[in-house]
């Protein structure tokens, strides 16, 4: 049912440690399996394991690097279903979503290892005959990269993969909640004839475990996609060592629903997209400004399609909606809530915790919000949706901008004239027209302002993990 959770340093798994930590299903509220942590030797040695390895990785030619990771991506497709399961246990999304995230681990291994190959430098023109001058892309060094518990097997993957077809190597910390997944994709890696200590997966106390890798000075780069908070303290280590971060953090994501924009179908690709993975995800629409002339019709269509969703566990097939991750946003969605019946809006559905085993809460639509209630300032990072109506152009723009989150955007309009100007005027690292279509595995993902820096996926997210060596021949 679940799988026998370890640390992989060095080549070799490890299954016992003096600190094991309880992994819970958020369907149950019951143990799956029991995570060894690392100690400060386990985490010493993976540093020099990976140290190590790095000398004979970046030789190895990108041609031969990208053959292991496409038989990794291979490995993956072929135990779709069992990763699969043993995310939907670990994390409680639907298995639908499960399935269609091992899909997407998949093609980013393979992406990275196509890309990789393709990592090109230049020649630039010399000022004399006998002068060749070459821009030439090389590994940045030991990487390593931090992923959250909300997509297990999509952000492992993608720091694993595009580090290793950069050349470099690589440490993984993956979530120490949903660790099953992350131990699955790294057995693919292992399979597929990766060297030992070019990859690494550890786990244990974050704060302590980030702490002891960014502050050697074998690492020379790090990936985090996370929280504000922590992204801001992990920034601040990284800038003690001068090294480089690409940082993909939290936001807060505006949609603009124009009133020439078709209301139902708007609204029901706004509630397949909120209610994903119960609202856990980090580009998931989460304000919600509707023009004034299509409020009424839109707030219809939006409850009606709401009302579909099948709360329960997400290893049953009727279920549309499963558990939140932990106890933590149980709690954090019913303050919420509480905040903005205390302001006196209007909770249309849902707004409390569901059953009396797991961690559930229903979908939730709110309205009669203003602008500095909790829910329209705050991620909700959960299945809480706030509707608020909108006049102008300008106006819903500067009421989009005004949070301090830049991550993604989303528009709806049938106006190519106003599609245009939002998304020029969005202040969001990416925006998506008539659609949720962002976070592709050959397109950058990255954000603006407090969201981070950097970018992951794409040409973007390879050349993170590389520098750049001017070389001037005469």
């Amino acid at each position: 049912m679940y799988t026998q959770l370890g640390l992989f340093i060095d080549g070799e798994w490890i299954y016992d440690a003096d600190v094991l930590e309880a992994v819970i299903d958020p369907a149950t509220g019951e143990a799956l399996g029991h995570l060894p942590h690392a100690s400060g030797a386990d985490l010493d040695r993976a540093l020099a394991a990976a140290d190590r390895a790095f000398a004979s990785w970046r030789k190895v030619s990108a041609y031969d690097r990208a053959r292991i990771l496409r038989d990794a991506a291979d490995i993956v497709r072929k135990r779709r279903d069992t990763i699969a399961r043993i995310m939907t246990l670990e994390q409680g999304k639907v298995l639908t979503e499960s399935r269609a995230e091992v899909d997407a681990a998949a093609d980013i291994i393979e992406w990275a290892a196509e890309e990789g190959r393709r990592a090109y430098g230049r020649v630039i023109p010399g000022r004399s005959d006998n002068i060749r001058q070459l821009m030439i892309q090389e590994p940045v060094g030991v990487a390593a990269g931090f992923t959250p518990w909300n997509f297990p097997a999509t952000t492992p993957a993608r720091k694993l993969a595009t580090a290793l077809a950069a050349g470099c190597t690589v440490i993984v910390k993956a979530s120490e909640e949903t660790p099953g997944t992350a131990v699955e994709i790294l057995r693919a890696f292992e399979e597929a004839g990766i060297p030992k200590g070019a990859a690494n997966l550890v786990f244990g106390i974050p704060a302590e475990v980030s702490g002891h890798l960014i502050n050697s000075p074998i690492v020379r780069k790090i990936s985090f996609t996370g929280s504000v908070p922590i992204g801001r303290h992990l920034a601040t280590l990284a800038a003690g060592g001068l090294k480089r971060a690409t940082l993909e953090l939290g936001g807060h994501s505006p949609v603009l629903v124009f009133d020439d924009a078709d209301p139902v179908a708007a609204a029901k690709t706004l509630v397949a997209g909120k209610f994903r993975n119960a609202g856990q995800v980090c580009i998931a629409p989460t304000r919600f400004f509707v023009q004034r002339g299509i409020e009424k019709p839109f707030l219809d269509a939006f409850l009606a399609e709401t009302a579909r969703i099948r709360l329960g566990s997400g290893l049953i097939p009727e279920t549309t909606m499963g558990p939140l991750a932990n106890a933590r946003r149980v709690s954090a969605m019913e303050a919420f809530v509480d905040d903005c019946r205390t302001r006196g809006a209007d909770v249309l559905c849902g707004g409390s915790r569901s059953g009396n085993a797991g961690f559930f809460f229903e979908p939730t639509v709110v309205c009669g919000l203003s602008d500095d209630s909790r829910v329209m300032t705050e991620e909700p990072f959960g299945p809480i949706a706030p509707l608020v109506a909108f006049d102008s152009f300008d106006e819903v723009i500067g009421r989009a901008n005004a949070l301090p989150f830049g991550l993604a955007a989303y528009v709806f309009t049938k106006s190519t004239q106003t599609a245009l100007a939002a998304s020029a005027a969005l202040e969001a690292g990416m925006v998506a027209v008539n659609s949720l279509s962002l976070a592709l595995t050959e397109t950058p993902m990255g954000g603006v302002k407090d969201s981070g820096s950097g970018h992951e996926g794409g040409v973007e997210g390879l050349e993170g993990y590389t520098v750049k060596k001017y070389v001037s021949l005469t």
